[in-house]
């Protein structure tokens, strides 16, 4: 088999339910260690204006559910 040796089946042999719970875990494993994520300098940059933005006007943004009304999942 070839990949990762801790891998002992190959993906294509888990079912579709088992490949999504599989890339689920390993994103919760990668959040776990989100802290050894460094960001690009574009990345913080952005990062600042949208806070930057925030602080000037804090009303300016819509709420979670404003946005799902828009998009059409509220009910």
């Amino acid at each position: 088999m070839s990949g990762h040796p801790l891998l002992k089946v190959e993906i294509s042999q888990l079912s579709v339910a088992e490949r999504i719970q599989l890339a689920e875990d390993l994103w919760d494993s990668i959040l776990e260690h989100q802290d050894q994520l460094p960001l690009t300098q574009v990345q913080e940059q952005e990062l600042d204006r949208r806070l930057d933005g925030y602080q000037q006007d804090p009303t300016a943004g819509s709420t979670w559910e404003e946005v799902k009304q828009r998009l059409g999942f509220s009910q």
